[in-house]
């Protein structure tokens, strides 16, 4: 494909759903005479929206691709999916676009996928122009939505929307442009202006992102968006040597298989054999919508469609092009697909491998344990689009189960593994070493064995066998991630050695090393940003800590209150229809998948899976060796005694070292608490600075069953934050200052502890606080737990009360119904926080009256006997200001 044109872009367009990506790119077409209609989405007849789903439910599904000239510029315009659930495919685009269109709803501003679409940009390095849509609604401020795209998104969101024409443009205008680099800096000091070349430059380079304001339904500021990218866009440079990048694989209505690509150097012709993958190109295509132009070449920089190659897939480089190896979204959720009685499985699998090949991420799994198949998905509304294109494709109308929670493994530290394979005239062995690698990182493979030890072809070998399969963790069955794997020895067998027994070796090393190295169970988390009328902060501050969340101090932004923070995906599920309920659908929740962390409640999922490694014979952990001519398995945690080469880490480290290096003790087991060990943390907490000086473990032998006094131990357990936020006068000082409203609660709670002589213990939420989670600090005469990493106040206090198996008088304050409900079923009584406060203010009274009415003479006796601290205390209470009152009421006893 030729043309005459001075530039070429490849120009994709991106928006969170609903913000009007599709009605942009209709305008941009009609604008330039591409169409001669204006088609619109709500009355299903837009140019791009080709799949009769589309046009039913309103969304792009799939990306699709569009050729128009405006002036001397060619653009290939490609349309991306906005909803997160087709997300995937809108990444897959990513990686052949020269620029992006990033489509903004100015009532809505920059919502919870803008985000993620932000930063999805940045990865791959995307010159970026921002259209504001949705102009022509009310409650759209120019200026406010400007603030915020500075905010949200950074400071080099400059307004380029004012005025098309160069003469137009204000000193302010380039005195802004000037802040967004060096180099602009330089050229306005010099000279007083910005040249278009060097604006151009800086928007490539991604200092600068222009932003155009208007309404993509009426053509409002369209053209101003046009002509920007006519003067500030530029076309990129291509190498001659043949290269090009897969970006999606599809099939038309006929059935033929088509790869989606772009050119990224020298020419592809009609006939040429694609190097690498050696399969000949057949027909290239021109789609521009649902029709398409055959072409007899295409040069660089140019996007097809091309039939003939069976072999492709999303990612791929060809030729002198490097290919993509991981994406960063991936689906959290996976279903069971439930097929119609009669239907033939194993077809059916072969069929659902077609959409596999056009979606990799749908992850097509054959359960042969359970029967069943099983699928990775964003979300419900993809699974209603699968269903669709089954029927469809296939003729079979098939349902979904219920979606689970896609979980991760990975380790800490590094273990290394060995795996040998050795039955009769087979031999192989493979030692790997595993690390644990960075957050999001993935699993990569790398060599760094001497070949003078295994010939090169052997380690290329175990690469591939490693690359070609998702390698199963120990704890669930879950697929691992961010490991690296680095093949460290090994050994073939001139005469015996086969392809196949390194396969077998590798799979086996993997899984030993999983076996010796501590596993970690991970989930996927949201970031989310919540925004809730001030009088429901409390209640969402309450459902993000009970949903396992991590969040920032609210901030008040425009008269509401906003949280920000992270949360599981498997709590947050559905939290949107109670918010709306909670807020009278005021609230706003914006969620991006943030990625993987460590599960919240990893035993609670590990014993509900019941996975176990060592029946998973399709992921064996142990070895095969050889023995009188018979083959024989050596469990996991014995092949050392049995393998042939020293392992290479045990060699390396010092001899006084090398007892240590054993192997670990098996991932799946856990401890449990005797009852003497819980008594010792409930009853006999030890001081903190004690703890550091000396963590030697502290046994506390419990008493025998019915030996107690007759007098029982009383506890009051408080749930911090719930009290806080019951308490107005707290409650305002938390939207204040979060710290203050904590320590004014532990003040108060000190005195009544003094008057009312129980054991009281204040629990907060670890993540509120600037303390190491976890941990249990002595507060004057109170005990105060920051809960540990993932747990609430709530569990806290549960497990708490069912630990101490009434035998104590147990009284917990909380104005959480549920919470009151679950304590009272365990012999608990519950106080709530209207009257835990009423309890206080009559303590008050009382010390007043026993203290206050006394003469004055009588009090300065009493100051005698003080010590200055207590005096000062003593006088605290007359001026009415908060004090310790325990030693106050010991010192008064001993004086009367």
């Amino acid at each position: 494909m030729k043309t005459g044109r001075e530039k070429q872009l490849v120009a994709g367009i991106l928006a969170h759903v609903d913000a009007g990506k599709t009605t942009l790119s209709e305008s941009m077409l009609y604008l330039s005479g591409r169409i001669r209609k204006l088609g619109r989405v709500d009355h299903r007849n837009a140019f791009l929206d080709t799949y009769e789903l589309e046009r039913a439910r309103g969304i792009t599904i799939f990306s699709k691709q569009a050729v128009f000239s405006w002036e001397n510029i060619e653009i290939i315009l490609l349309d991306t999916p906005g909803h997160v659930d087709f997300s995937a495919e809108m990444e897959r685009t990513l990686q052949v676009l020269d620029y992006a269109v990033l489509v903004i709803s100015g009532p809505d501003g920059v919502q919870g996928h803008t985000v993620t679409l932000w930063r999805l940009l940045k990865r791959y390095q995307i010159p970026t122009f921002i259209f504001v849509n949705k102009m022509d609604q009310a409650g759209t401020g120019r200026e406010s939505i400007l603030k915020e795209l500075k905010k949200r998104l950074g400071e080099e969101c400059v307004d380029f929307g004012e005025a098309s024409a160069r003469e137009d443009r204000s000193s302010e205008w380039f005195e802004e442009l000037a802040l967004c680099g060096e180099e602009l800096l330089e050229e306005y000091l010099g000279t007083g202006q910005i040249e278009k070349s060097s604006v151009a430059e800086a928007v490539y380079s991604r200092k600068i992102f222009p932003c155009y304001f208007g309404s993509a339904l009426y053509t409002d500021g369209v053209e101003e968006l046009l002509e920007g990218m006519r003067e500030y866009a530029k076309s990129k440079a291509y190498p001659s040597d043949f290269g090009a990048k897969v970006y999606k694989i599809a099939r038309d209505e006929q059935g033929i298989r088509l790869t989606y690509l772009k050119v990224t150097g020298g020419i592809l012709k009609v006939k040429d054999i694609l190097p690498d993958i050696e399969e000949k190109v057949n027909q290239i295509r021109i789609y521009s919508g649902s029709k398409y132009e055959t072409v007899q070449e295409v040069a660089a920089g140019g996007v097809c469609a091309v039939t003939g190659p069976e072999h492709t897939y999303p990612g791929q480089g060809i030729g002198a092009e490097e290919g993509l190896d991981m994406f960063v979204l991936e689906p959290v959720l996976t279903y069971q697909i439930q097929l119609p009685p009669g239907c033939d499985v194993h077809s059916m699998l072969q069929n659902l491998k077609q959409l596999e090949e056009e979606d990799p991420q749908l992850h097509i799994v054959w359960e042969e344990q359970l029967g069943e198949i099983h699928a990775k998905l964003m979300g419900e509304v993809q699974t209603e689009v699968l269903k669709n294109i089954i029927k469809e494709r296939f003729g079979v109308s098939v349902e979904f189960g219920a979606g689970d929670i896609v979980y991760k493994e990975t380790i800490e530290g590094f273990a290394e593994g060995v795996g040998h394979f050795e039955p009769l005239r087979h031999y192989a062995e493979v030692h790997l070493l595993l690390e644990a690698g960075e957050r999001g990182a993935g699993v990569q493979f790398a060599s760094d064995c001497s070949e003078d030890m295994l010939d090169r072809n052997w380690q290329r070998l175990i690469l591939t066998h490693l690359e070609e399969k998702e390698h199963r963790g120990v704890l669930t069955g879950a697929g691992i991630t961010d490991i690296k794997v680095t093949l460290i020895a090994g050994r073939a067998n001139l005469k015996h050695t086969e392809g196949g027994d390194f396969r077998q070796a590798t799979y086996r090393a993997v899984r030993q090393g999983l076996k010796r190295a501590k596993s970690i169970l991970l989930e996927p988390y949201y970031e989310f940003r919540l925004e809730v009328p001030g009088e429901n902060i409390g209640r969402a501050i309450s459902d993000i800590q009970k949903m396992y969340g991590d969040f920032e101090p609210p901030e008040l932004e425009d008269g509401m209150s906003v949280l920000t923070g992270t949360v599981p995906v498997s709590t947050m599920r559905g939290y949107q229809t109670e918010l709306l309920s909670y807020t009278g659908g005021r609230g706003r929740l914006f969620c991006s998948l943030k990625g993987y962390e460590a599960c919240h409640n990893a035993e609670e999922i590990i014993d509900m899976k019941g996975y176990d490694s060592e029946t998973d014979l399709e992921n064996p952990t142990g070895s095969v060796f050889c023995a009188h001519g018979a083959g024989f398995v050596v469990k996991w945690n014995q092949v050392e005694e049995y393998m042939h080469v020293e392992s290479p880490l045990k060699v390396s480290l010092p001899e006084e070292e090398r007892h240590s290096y054993e192997p670990a003790p098996s991932s799946a087991s856990r401890i449990e608490l005797t009852e003497e060990e819980l008594d010792a943390i409930y009853r006999k907490t030890p001081d903190p600075i004690r703890r550091m000086a000396d963590s030697r473990p502290i046994t506390v032998k419990a008493p025998e069953r019915g030996k107690y006094d007759a007098k029982r131990e009383e506890y009051l357990l408080v749930d911090g934050y719930n009290i806080i936020f019951a308490w107005e006068e707290l409650k305002a000082l938390a939207e204040i200052n979060l710290e203050s409203a904590r320590d004014k609660l532990m003040d108060i709670l000190c005195n009544y502890q003094g008057y009312k002589k129980c054991i009281l213990i204040l629990v907060f939420d670890a993540y509120k606080v600037a303390e190491n989670p976890g941990e249990v600090q002595k507060y004057h005469n109170i005990n105060v737990v920051y809960t540990k990493e993932a747990e609430t106040a709530d569990q806290y206090i549960e497990k708490t009360v069912r630990n101490m198996d009434r035998k104590y008088d147990v009284t917990v304050a909380t104005s959480d119904a549920l919470e009151q409900v679950i304590i009272m079923g365990q012999g608990a009584q519950r106080l709530s926080a209207k009257g835990l406060k009423e309890e206080i203010e009559l303590m008050l009274k009382e010390i007043r009256s026993e203290y206050l009415g006394r003469p004055a003479e009588d009090r300065n006796y009493l100051f005698d006997y003080m010590t200055d601290e207590l005096a000062k205390e003593m006088e605290s209470v007359r001026l009415g200001k908060s004090g310790n009152f325990e030693n106050i009421l010991k010192t008064d006893r001993k004086r009367v």
